[in-house]
Order: structure tokens, then sequence, then C-alpha cells
């Protein structure tokens, strides 16, 4: 994925990719049904991974992501020149993106699942991390 900051005046301004990590933690009761294929799960993985695809991956994945805020002009251009350009109403900073992607999964989670943490890592050394806990 690609982004770029706007107005920001360090390198972050400019067009720059990644390719993002982003670990995802869920909670709920696990199954208790004995002798069931699903005993002790709390939701299949592929079903999370259906979320993940729909919510983030599709969106996302070799997109650029642009803050809302550019003029309208350049809007037209870069969306006759890319096929996949999204522009969100924040500046598409690591912390920024984690937060919309928190929203997305949240609310796309079957019956009482909840998502407890996510991960957003950027860089070898960089990522940015969302807690439940931490939401109030």
């Amino acid at each position: 994925m690609a982004h770029s900051l706007w107005n920001y005046p360090g390198p972050c301004g400019n067009i720059h990719g990644h390719s993002y990590t982003l670990y995802v933690t869920i909670s709920g009761e696990p199954a208790k049904a004995n002798g069931s294929p699903e005993e002790g799960m709390v939701l299949d993985f592929s079903n999370l991974k259906k979320v993940i695809e729909k919510e983030i991956s599709e969106p996302f994945d070799h997109s650029l992501i642009l803050n809302d805020a550019i003029p309208f002009d350049l809007k037209i251009q870069l969306t006759r020149h890319h096929k996949k350009v999204c522009f969100l109403g924040i500046q598409p900073t690591c912390e920024n993106l984690v937060l919309e992607f928190s929203q997305r999964i949240k609310n796309s989670l079957p019956g009482k699942i909840t998502l407890h943490s996510l991960k957003l890592q950027e860089t070898d050394t960089g990522w940015a991390e969302w807690f439940q806990e931490d939401q109030g």
C-alpha cells in the first residue's frame, strides 16, 4: 500500500509505499460443545480472514491512500491515472490507519466476538497498536 501525508514537510509528504503487516486479536467465548469440531474455537480463522479480506485487503491492498483534504483537481488527476486510490478523512499515518482498520473490523465481526487488539506494522522498527481496553 502506498500513501502520502498531505502538506507534511518531511519525506513522508512524498508518495511512498510499505508492505504492511496487520496482526489481529479477537476475544470471545470458545465453543464448549463436547465432540463438536468447533469445540474450543472462538472463531474459525477462515471466517476471520474473510472479514479482514473484505474490510482491509480488498479496499487497501495495492492502493494509494490519501487524505481527502487534497485539492479536487489533484484527486481528478490521480484517479485518472491510478485505478485504486482511496481518499480518507484522515491523514494516512500508521496511527490513524490502525484506528480506521479497528472500526472497519469491529463493525464486521460476527455475534459476540470482539476485537481485542490490532498491530499495524509499517516497517521493521515502526508500528502502531490499538487496544479495545484503551477505548473507554
